[in-house]
């Protein structure tokens, strides 16, 4: 099975896509992605493909993970997730286990955004996250946005206090990825309950980076932005 995903894999790559992927996701030398390969394949089809082999085994997932191919990972991460939809509670917990284990190969922003809040998020929604809160705190970029992208899931089921906590932990992240992520995670808290929103606006626009203050202020009206912006 593994081999006729990669066959499949390599059927659905697009090399001009690839080019313009190796661009966008910062693979430059110094960048963040640096030395990242790609094959040019789009999100909806690494999910059609992962659909279609869940059956893969865990340690075959790990060969994905480890692969220095971008969408071999990032298929991998989305076998998971739906691996995860139909497992009990004990194959859930080993799922995550394996995840928390190797989530260092997930190192750049889509891994995390395609992932987080669906597998980790939906896990830890009824459970203890303290797990999260050490992530926050991580020298790591990407378990730091891990930790925020995570709590998308409570945001959904309209659960604001850990996006709150995590967010005030990141307040003065100097890394731009980890300032979008906080200011997505915080608008989207605002689309549920906008009051949620506009209080922690009050306690902390002046201490927050003016791109994590951007995003979190997009859906307000123009008076609300003028005022937030004029800190």
């Amino acid at each position: 099975m593994m081999n006729q995903l990669l066959k499949e894999i390599r059927k659905y790559s697009h090399p001009d896509k690839a080019k313009i992927y190796a661009r966008f996701f910062k693979t430059g030398k110094g960048e963040y992605g640096e030395g990242d390969l790609f094959l040019g394949l789009t999100v909806p089809e690494q999910r059609t493909l992962a659909k279609k082999y869940t059956i893969l085994s865990m340690n075959e997932v790990k060969k994905l993970l480890y692969s220095k191919y971008h969408e071999h990972r990032l298929t991998g991460l989305l076998i998971l997730v739906y691996k995860y939809e139909k497992a009990d509670s004990e194959e859930k917990d080993r799922i995550i286990d394996f995840y928390i284990k190797h989530r260092h190969r997930g190192n750049n922003w889509d891994f995390i955004d395609c992932i987080a809040d669906k597998l980790l998020g939906n896990h830890l929604i009824v459970k203890d996250k303290s797990l999260l809160y050490n992530l926050a705190k991580s020298e790591s970029i990407w378990d730091r946005r891990i930790a925020i992208i995570t709590t998308f899931a409570f945001i959904k089921n309209k659960r604001f206090e850990d996006t709150i906590k995590i967010s005030e932990i990141l307040l003065n992240d100097k890394q731009d990825l980890i300032q979008k992520a906080v200011g997505w995670m915080l608008r989207e808290m605002g689309k549920r309950d906008e009051s949620e929103l506009i209080k922690f606006l009050d306690e902390n626009y002046r201490k927050m980076p003016r791109t994590m203050l951007r995003y979190s202020i997009e859906r307000l009206d123009e008076k609300s932005k003028k005022y937030y912006l004029k800190k």
